[in-house]
């Protein structure tokens, strides 16, 4: 102990000789030096102290919280105690024990010469950034109403040019501040310590505040990232540059020098006062903005055409002030525990996690005016491919919602990284995280190759239907197997693309096969009128037995073939009525759609009529038939007369045929129909209808006795009917009773 108390003395340092040490900058930088080597002796030793005591550390976290907490507590009330004492010796004149070196003169002089240093490091600063006012308002400008690039990368690239201006101005205005220091304040040549940390201080906290018009430029609406009005930037511009001023001043400036010229207890219990004050004020600002931004936000969400974005928007309107509450908190408790490590951590994780959210808003804003507007294609191609366009714009949706996504992901992992809550770097490096990522990669190849063979297909399938290319109207039977081919690849293409993706995944997809395997034979046996209809329906379409748009006769009823699909067909009816005819219960199709025609006409005359004249009148309608516009493209050959095809009981019938194009039979016929009846009637050609013959019995002689016909002598009026007066000497029948009933009546009989 005497040995120790003999050396204690010469070991500890003079004051005087540590200033002239520090005067000397040749000294200075010495000392510099070994004080260096010496912490990198240290530094092994540090290591294993702390590899030792991770286990326990890492063992308990409720009680390391509570350690830290009564740390807190402990240091705080030190600090306090401590502030309070030098605070009484400070207007006592009493700091020989805590800063034997303290001169009230000095200070004064230190201060004034501080002072002056300030002033023209801000007032240069003031005037460089009016110099540079009218370039940032036409950048301001240009980035809004310029033409040609899109409106986030002309954004982009002007907030980089001004903020580029901004900087320099910062630099020069440091440089002008140094000159100042050295050349007109103090002693000439020599740059103080106090005003060599206002000027790092300056340095640091204008660009910070750079940074910060970045993001609120209350001024210049072109030069603002965040999007958001000018008078909520200038609100948020404004208490973030105050909070930063107050932080960053009072722990580079005022702390350093309350230090060196008064005293380290009293530094460190100003710098505790600032921190608390820094955080009181973020509360208040907080607390009171909560309702406005949470309704912000939510106006925000409410415009959101992504479900995943507009939940996002709404949790973080609900929560925003719970994360900045506990963002300040944290960087309060750290501060307190270490704030010469704590204060560059914040700050950095801070920065990190800013230009994290500025570069994806921004991302997001990109893929929203690049890929998010409407692709037109040319004309060439959209005569071409005409639903190319259509089946592009309806994958935009999709893939923005799919992109936004990913942005967000990612930067809530970079952010989680910047903090130290996830390690990215050791996560993709360890055998789990690199697996992940390439199935992750692999699956979305996956996917994006399948998204493009299916619009290839689609768009070659597309080529084919349209009849203004390939070669030109494709028929029925085509259309019908081109869009059953495009729904069987759709089918078939999603499938694979569900199976290797699994399988990328990491998924044994072959039990799957063997399940569907089982499942598609009991299928088979339970569905067997099924099968019959899909195996039916297919050579149906094979032998091109109908297409959509055929007029044909199925399972016993006739209508024209709306749809079909792989099982079935829709028949609408001449009625109007749909019927669904399953291809199991068609036993024979008859199709009236196949190349050509006819219309079979068989017409009646009477007995006394000349057959030669009769078919003269049918060639004469036909030929005016052929001679109509509205007939004559329908009509494939000369009119076919059959001749007499049958002598009736009370006519002659005449067939003829006209051949026609498919479909226009029915047509045709009508029309022939109509000019065969208006040449009849011109030319006199009876046409029979049904007669009736009055039969009043035949003698054995074969003689049929004569009608008994009289006339009633009855008054009948004019109309004929009884109890009228007639005109004196005529005769008036009944009115139904026109004329005698005879037995010369034709025997004629339909």
């Amino acid at each position: 102990m005497a040995q120790a108390q003999s050396q204690e003395p010469t070991s500890a340092p003079s004051y005087d000789a540590l200033a002239e040490v520090l005067e000397n900058e040749q000294s200075r930088q010495q000392l510099i030096s070994q004080l260096r080597s010496l912490a990198k002796q240290q530094t092994p030793a540090v290591t294993e102290s702390a590899t030792e005591n991770t286990a326990s550390t890492e063992a308990s976290i409720p009680s390391q919280l509570a350690e830290t907490t009564s740390e807190i507590a402990g240091g705080l009330s030190d600090q306090f105690t401590n502030l309070v004492e030098v605070t009484g010796n400070l207007f006592t004149g009493d700091l020989a024990e805590d800063n034997a070196g303290f001169n009230s003169a000095n200070f004064m002089n230190a201060a004034i010469n501080l002072g002056m240093v300030i002033l023209a490091t801000v007032v240069l600063f003031w005037l460089l950034r009016r110099l540079a006012s009218p370039l940032f308002t036409r950048l301001s400008y240009w980035s809004r109403h310029g033409a040609g690039k899109t409106q986030v990368l002309r954004l982009v690239a002007c907030v980089v040019l001004a903020t580029a201006v901004d900087v320099l101005a910062v630099g020069l205005a440091y440089v002008g501040g140094n000159l100042v220091a050295t050349f007109m304040v103090g002693e000439t040549g020599e740059l103080t310590t106090q005003a060599s940390l206002f000027l790092n201080a300056f340095m640091v906290i204008e660009l910070l505040k750079a940074g910060l018009r970045v993001l609120f430029s209350s001024r210049y609406d072109g030069l603002r990232l965040l999007p958001i009005n000018a008078t909520e930037a200038a609100y948020w511009n404004r208490w973030l540059a105050l909070l930063i001023g107050l932080v960053g001043y009072g722990i580079m400036v005022l702390e350093p020098l309350i230090n060196l010229n008064i005293s380290s207890t009293l530094g460190q219990g100003v710098n505790t006062l600032m921190m608390f004050a820094a955080y009181i004020y973020a509360l208040t600002v907080i607390l009171k903005n909560r309702t406005r931004l949470r309704h912000a936000i939510r106006v925000k969400a409410e415009s959101s055409t992504i479900a995943a974005g507009q939940f996002s928007l709404i949790l973080l309107s609900r929560t925003w002030h719970l994360i900045a509450l506990a963002y300040f908190t944290v960087v309060l408790v750290l501060t307190l525990l270490s704030p010469a490590e704590a204060l560059p951590f914040v700050l950095y994780a801070t920065l990190k996690t800013l230009g994290i959210v500025v570069i994806a808003i921004l991302l997001s804003s990109l893929l929203s005016q690049t890929i998010g507007r409407r692709i037109t294609l040319s004309d060439e191609l959209r005569r071409k491919l005409p639903l190319l366009e259509p089946r592009l714009n309806s994958y935009i949706p999709a893939a923005l919602r799919f992109l936004r996504v990913l942005i967000v992901s990612m930067a809530i992992l970079l952010i989680f990284n910047a903090w130290y809550i996830v390690d990215l770097n050791a996560w993709y490096e360890s055998e789990a995280g690199g697996k992940l990522m390439s199935k992750i990669i692999g699956v979305a190849i996956i996917l994006a190759v399948a998204a493009l063979a299916w619009v290839v297909l689609a768009s070659l399938i597309e080529h084919k239907l349209n009849p203004e290319t390939g070669s030109g109207q494709p028929s029925a039977r085509a259309q019908t197997l081109l869009l059953l081919f495009r729904n069987a690849v759709a089918i078939a293409l999603a499938t694979l693309t569900i199976m290797i993706a699994l399988s990328e995944i990491g998924i044994n997809i072959g039990p799957l096969i063997a399940g569907a395997g089982v499942l598609g034979l009991a299928i088979g046996f339970g569905a067997q009128k099924l099968v019959q209809d899909i195996i039916t329906g297919v050579f149906i379409q094979i032998e091109n037995a109908m297409n959509t748009g055929d007029v044909v006769t199925l399972a016993g009823i006739t209508g024209t073939a709306e749809k079909l699909s792989i099982r079935s067909v829709g028949i609408r009816d001449l009625s109007g009525t749909y019927h669904i005819i399953p291809f199991s219960s068609v036993d024979t199709v008859s199709n009236y759609m196949r190349e050509f025609a006819f219309h079979v006409g068989e017409y009646r005359v009477a007995y006394r009529e000349s057959i030669d004249e009769a078919i003269v009148q049918l060639q004469n309608a036909f030929d005016e038939l052929a001679a109509s516009e509205d007939n004559k493209h329908e009509i494939l050959a000369p009119l076919e007369v059959a001749g007499v095809i049958s002598l009736a009981d009370s006519s002659v019938i005449i067939r003829v045929r006209i051949k026609t194009t498919p479909g226009m039979q029915w047509a045709v016929g009508r029309a022939y129909n109509r000019l065969v009846k208006l040449h009849f009637d011109s030319a006199g050609i009876e046409i029979p209808f049904p007669h009736s013959t009055v039969y009043f019995g035949v003698g054995k002689e074969g003689q049929a006795p004569s009608a008994n016909v009289r006339l009633m002598e009855q008054d009948f009026d004019i109309n004929g009917h009884p109890g009228g007066h007639a005109k004196s000497g005529e005769k008036v029948l009944p009115a139904n009773r026109k004329t005698p009933v005879s037995n010369d009546a034709p025997n004629d009989d339909d």
